[in-house]
């Protein structure tokens, strides 16, 4: 089923790539930032990193914004950007978004099977780099 991230402050580096792995990212604007700090910690991001950025954030400038300048990226920011769904005034408002989000989604009654398969095609470019394998979840059903 979709999945939902409400960021209510920072999401730097490893925060930033869970918040990003989620189907809908909403995020509050009067506090906090995502952030990938490797620049400026002299890291080499890894390359499943990259590759789920890529997945997520259509425009070229806006992942060299993110990844080759560090930029700390606002809500409102992000969202003129297309790094995530929507911003909100104030962390309460946020989960309060995303609440309301997951609620019309869940009302859509989608068939999660299908909709599991299909964010595997979405995102086959992504999966070897996860060394994601199909057979583990074949061998869970075999089981059953």
């Amino acid at each position: 089923m979709p999945t939902l991230a409400a960021v209510t402050g920072h999401a730097s580096a490893a925060g930033f790539i869970l918040a990003q792995a989620h189907d809908y990212v909403l995020m509050r604007k009067d506090r906090g930032f995502l952030y990938m700090s490797e620049m400026d910690i002299k890291l080499v991001v890894p390359d499943w990193f990259v590759k789920l950025l890529k997945s997520k954030i259509g425009s070229p400038a806006a992942l060299r914004d993110v990844l080759l300048s560090a930029e700390k990226v606002t809500a409102e920011v992000a969202v003129a950007k297309g790094i995530i769904h929507s911003a909100h005034d104030s962390a309460e408002e946020t989960v309060k978004a995303a609440v309301k989000l997951a609620e019309t989604l869940v009302k859509r009654n989608w068939d999660g099977d299908v909709y599991g398969r299909n964010r595997k095609v979405l995102f086959g470019d992504l999966l070897p780099a996860l060394e994601f394998d199909e057979t583990v979840e074949d061998v869970a059903k075999a089981r059953l």
